[in-house]
């Protein structure tokens, strides 16, 4: 169960990774054995999956931002998202309801990087069709969400 300090903990985690347990134990005005204590739990229950640094893609050379509609097979989703997942370009998998089974989202170096993936996506047994978007600009790209109300 998570309370109101572990979600204090989660929203200054989220604002910077690399705060230490002395800097959040510090700012919630908390002990260092209960911070440490808190972030395992979390850890350990799933509800911190791992660390990692939030990059600009752009200037990383993927500036090419799809995102991809998969009507598929029934019987041969999760299959499906399974190997999609596996690709290094995806950073989203959802199975969704509505006109399309999957929706992917994927970063790409350039347009013949995309529609060398879209073509092995079409390749898939049970991949019924595809309808590809590019943005066109990103206005938002972060998965940190408000989890207090301060």
């Amino acid at each position: 169960m998570v309370d109101e300090l572990d979600l204090k903990i989660l929203a200054l985690l989220q604002e910077n990774s690399r705060l230490s347990y002395r800097e959040i134990a510090r700012e919630l005005k908390v002990a260092v054995g209960t911070v440490y204590n808190r972030v395992k739990r979390m850890e350990e229950e799933g509800i911190i999956k791992g660390f990692a640094p939030v990059l600009d893609y752009e200037k990383l050379g993927f500036g090419l931002t799809a995102v991809i509609g998969i009507k598929a097979q029934g019987r041969k989703i999760t299959e499906i998202e399974r190997e999609i997942a596996r690709k290094n370009q995806v950073i989203i998998v959802y199975d969704i309801t509505g006109e399309f089974d999957i929706v992917v989202v994927a970063k790409f170096k350039d347009r013949a990087d995309m529609n060398r993936f879209v073509k092995w996506l079409l390749s898939l047994d049970g991949v019924e069709k595809t309808n590809t978007s590019v943005a066109m600009q990103v206005v938002k790209e972060d998965f940190r969400i408000g989890l207090t109300e301060d």
